[in-house]
């Protein structure tokens, strides 16, 4: 970094900081998202050792397509990382989020933010897609969007049991996908559902399949850790709440009556009215 002029290293940040989106974007849209020229990302790929963007994008491919860790092998890494002590193993934890949510804190990780919340804005439903440990999180936003007034779902479900929750997809709606890694079945048949009907669609990610990844609209990157580490999960929820808090700034006065009638709500439950029927 120290050899870069200012704009190149703009350039070489956010290629690594967002390596799923930086595969999908051409020498333009690099300058436009870096606010620097086509010539300037040109001349920062040679001076990183790339003949040019295509000979870099083949080696972000290859990175991102590697095996990752399973469970065991990421834990059995990271604590030997950590030691024995109960203490590294903390500051490890802490060290590593702290690592990813000022990922999330640079101005390009920050307009990304924004561009999904515009992205989600338009949509009369909004579907949260995620598996795994992801599902709760999918869930979370969910009850988020729901107390800001948007109509929404989460879509959780693995193997055959999803198409019961893609079954009314249609017109209007826009995706939110929690998906990392390989692509696997139920990513791609919904990636492909989406693309069939035309629906926005806003990822959530820090590696997936380019294959599936430049399909989507916007490409949000929420780091989960350091590579082959056990997968930490704090920078996907600043990301998620980060949208749901623009999505409710965007259309203030339903987030609020929302809000006022959930209070209703709990206040009949909490004083146990009866006046029924």
């Amino acid at each position: 970094m120290s050899t870069l002029s200012p704009a190149a290293r703009r350039v070489a940040r956010f290629v690594v900081e967002n390596r799923p989106l930086a595969l999908a974007l051409s020498a333009a849209e690099l300058a436009e998202r870096t606010g620097t020229s086509d010539a300037t990302v040109v001349r920062t790929v040679q001076a990183l050792g790339f003949a040019g963007l295509p000979d870099l994008k083949r080696e972000l491919s290859a990175a991102l397509a590697a095996p990752q860790a399973n469970p065991a092998e990421a834990m059995r890494t990271t604590l030997a990382e950590a030691g024995e002590e109960s203490r590294r193993a903390v500051d490890l934890a802490i060290d590593t989020q702290r690592e990813a949510v000022e990922a999330l804190a640079t101005p390009e990780a920050r307009a990304t933010l924004r561009s999904a919340v515009a992205a989600l804005h338009p949509a009369r439903r909004i579907l949260v897609f995620g598996l795994g440990p992801s599902a709760a999180l999918a869930r979370y936003l969910a009850t988020l969007l729901a107390r800001a007034g948007r109509t929404t779902r989460a879509l959780d479900a693995s193997g055959i049991a999803l198409a019961d929750q893609m079954l009314d997809l249609g017109p209007g709606d826009a995706l939110l996908v929690l998906a990392y890694g390989r692509a696997y079945r139920e990513v791609v048949a919904l990636f492909g559902e989406a693309r069939r009907m035309a629906l926005p669609v806003v990822l959530v990610t820090d590696s997936l399949d380019r294959s599936l990844a430049r399909h989507a609209d916007v490409v949000v990157p929420a780091r989960r850790g350091r590579t082959r580490r056990v997968a930490l999960h704090g920078a996907t929820l600043v990301a998620l709440e980060a949208i749901a808090l623009g999505l409710a700034a965007m259309d203030g006065e339903r987030a609020l009556a929302s809000l006022d009638r959930l209070n209703d709500l709990r206040a009949a439950i909490a004083g146990g009215r009866h006046d029924v029927g």
